[in-house]
């Protein structure tokens, strides 16, 4: 399960994982992030904030996710995976080799900082 708040102003998706990410989470994000996408060209900024990575519910939600980045990646400037989960540290060096999106981590008590770096880079 996935909660999500949107700084309209700034152009920022923050997501928060609570429990196994599951298919209709990610439905719900198209639905959140896709006007807003076109109406603007694009997000500043996806913030993932969670202490740690709950996984996914099934193998139709891994796919789902995939499928979301797939679809969102050439939309979004940056990406700030906020934790201290080490699944999820690594993200930045991995996802330069999926994504146009600048990536990057940061401690999960950093989330102001993180924010920051998503509206201003």
């Amino acid at each position: 399960m996935i909660n999500s708040e949107f700084h309209l102003q700034e152009g920022v998706l923050v997501i928060t994982p609570t429990g196994p990410l599951m298919t209709a989470d990610f439905e719900l994000l198209k639905k959140e992030a896709d006007p807003y996408i076109e109406e603007h060209g694009g997000l500043n900024g996806l913030m993932i904030y969670t202490r740690s990575f709950p996984g996914w519910d099934n193998f139709a939600a891994l796919i789902s996710h995939l499928k979301f980045v797939k679809d969102h990646h050439r939309q979004i400037k940056r990406v700030a995976a906020v934790t201290d989960n080490g699944f999820l540290a690594i993200l930045p060096r991995v996802a330069t080799h999926f994504v146009n999106a600048e990536v990057r981590h940061f401690d999960y008590e950093h989330k102001d900082e993180a924010l920051e770096w998503l509206i201003n880079g």
